[in-house]
């Protein structure tokens, strides 16, 4: 495999090759199921064409609570399939596909009823153990443990006494989302998918009945193409209904949003050496730890608004704050909240009236000749979703087509990570890195991680961290927009990087030294750098307000006060 760099020219390469020639699989949508299914396709030997209307992982994928799971309350709910599957996923990534972006996360869940809760409790959580050992995947995390509330306390010192009884303690994984999704969109690239963000499909090809491809608009620089394949998987999440509205035909099924928000918090707003998991009456809370800080998250309620900007309520906040400080000694306060995120879960509509209910298994119809559908499903089995879209598209192929291999592909920088992370110390004798920044850079791009200092090697300032923002080095500026598809300074903000949520300025304090970088590798002029500034200065500021309005259909209104940036 080639090492894909996705820089300006090689996405108006892309375009034009996927215009050029017919494909045989043209994904719409690449959030982590599209880029999924491009991989999955391009590794079967398949010339495969992927397009984004925004940024790779803008929408659902970049706005989860960031785990990758099993799924331990569908359990309760007696989905071993569904449970089974997805525990098998986060073993293979944990050990095989992604071991420097996916991460053992450990979890406390306080019991409050002595006796009968410690036995019920503790026989899912033994059950959850065995099915991931069951599943040949599962060695690599401890397994769970019986804690004392004396014990549970020393591990979690922030939970008020009277919280718990006891507890347990287990492990599941987590990884940064939108990262996740941008190295896979990368590996595809690397296994010769033809890869394009920024640009909209607006219309789809027909012959008779049948699907030939699309009408896509390059929302940069302008212009239409017409790309044609021989099927056309829709791969869009919440836009699903949306997009099948392009063909005038009624889909076999729908997606219905559901929308979770997340509030994080700095590392020392809770004393704690484990995350928690805990129950409120809709659903379960998490507190999941996110390096310097805290996740919190999250809600689970009905969205029919505005799906590219979800937006966050002061409802919702206070509900997220009632639930965790119901356990913890010292209550969060409003000013205690660095970032808020709000995103979209497509769950398969008609299964039942509450969100929290709808099944997280996924869906796969050929509505039309030319045309598959994936929706549905969750973040962890995206593999399985990706390969059953593509087995679904093969059966209207005229040719043989090899069975699915991404079990055994590893993502971008797996490869030597292991190595590397041995050598981590001479690296920062080499480079004069800290350690920490050297094991930072390892856990975000594995090998891939050479490039940087490669870049850092060429110009020495590179190698300097963000004012305002100093978990990041300029240097992963430079290289989000040379190497991995970045054409707006939020791009790099709110998913090349996590800074709109890990700051309390949100990243208008370093956006505009991050528009600085940004420009010599897209070409823009200070009018351009000016621009990028004033539009993410706005974002930042419609948020605010929507996180002080009162309830969906207000904030959402002021979320809106800020429209999506398009080039001059």
């Amino acid at each position: 495999m080639r090492t894909a760099t996705l820089g300006p020219a090689e996405r108006a390469v892309a375009l034009a090759a996927m215009a050029e020639r017919e494909l045989d699989v043209l994904v719409v949508g690449a959030g982590v199921v599209g880029a999924g299914t491009a991989l999955d396709a391009a590794t079967r030997g398949l010339a495969t064409g992927l397009v984004e209307a925004r940024d790779w992982a803008s929408g659902t994928s970049s706005r989860s609570s960031k785990l990758i799971h099993g799924g331990l309350r569908y359990l309760e709910m007696l989905d071993f399939a569904l449970v089974r599957e997805a525990l098998k996923e986060r073993g293979l990534l944990l050990e095989r596909l992604a071991p420097h972006l996916v991460k053992p996360v450990p979890f406390l869940y306080p019991l409050q009823h002595k006796g009968w809760e410690r036995l019920y409790a503790g026989s899912g959580v033994a059950l959850y153990d065995a099915m991931s050992v069951s599943s040949g995947h599962g060695r690599g995390l401890p397994v769970h443990r019986h804690l004392s509330r004396r014990r549970a306390l020393r591990v979690a010192p922030a939970l008020r006494k009277d919280a718990l009884v006891g507890a347990l303690q287990y492990y599941d994984a987590q990884m940064d989302d939108a990262r996740y999704t941008a190295t896979l969109v990368r590996t595809a690239a690397g296994y010769g998918a033809h890869v394009a963000n920024r640009a909209r499909v607006i219309g789809f090809l027909r012959e008779g009945e049948r699907v030939v491809g699309a009408r896509v608009e390059d929302v940069e620089a302008g212009g239409e193409y017409e790309i044609r394949a021989k099927q056309v998987v829709n791969a869009t999440g919440v836009w699903t209904d949306d997009t099948q509205a392009l063909i005038g035909e009624r889909g076999l099924f729908h997606v219905r949003a559901s929308k979770g928000i997340h509030l994080v918090v700095p590392k020392d707003r809770i004393h704690s050496s484990t995350g928690l998991i805990l129950r409120t009456e809709k659903s379960v809370l998490f507190v999941i730890p996110w390096g310097r800080h805290w996740i919190v998250g999250t809600t689970d309620t009905d969205w029919d608004l505005d799906k590219a900007h979800p937006a966050a309520s002061s409802a919702d906040i206070d509900y997220l704050l009632e639930h965790v400080n119901s356990v913890l000694a010292t209550p969060l306060t409003r000013d205690d909240v660095q970032g808020v995120y709000a995103g979209l879960r497509p769950l398969l509509a008609g299964e039942s009236d509450a969100t929290s209910k709808l099944s997280r298994e996924h869906t796969v119809a050929h509505p039309l000749p030319g045309l598959v559908v994936v929706a549905g499903g969750k973040y962890t089995t995206y593999r399985v979703m990706a390969k059953d879209a593509v087995d679904e598209a093969v059966h209207g192929l005229d040719q043989r087509v090899a069975d699915c291999v991404t079990e055994d592909i590893p993502l971008l920088g797996a490869e030597g990570y292991r190595a590397l992370w041995n050598a981590r110390a001479r690296i920062a004798i080499r480079t004069g890195l800290h350690v920490a920044r050297v094991e930072h850079l390892l856990n975000r791009y594995g090998s891939m991680t050479e490039e940087i200092l490669d870049l850092i090697a060429a110009d020495p300032t590179l190698g300097e961290p963000l004012p305002s923002a100093d978990d990041y080095l300029k240097a992963e500026v430079v290289y989000a927009a040379s190497h991995e598809g970045a054409r707006h300074l939020d791009d790099v903000l709110t998913r090349r990087t996590r800074i709109s949520i890990e700051t309390f300025d949100r990243g208008t304090l370093s956006a505009r030294i991050c528009a600085q970088l940004m420009a010599p590798v897209l070409g823009w002029d200070e009018r351009q750098i000016d621009r990028e500034v004033e539009h993410y200065e706005k974002r930042v500021q419609a948020e605010r307000e929507s996180q002080r309005q009162p309830d969906d259909l207000t904030a959402d209104a002021a979320r809106l006060g800020a429209p999506d940036i398009v080039p001059l």
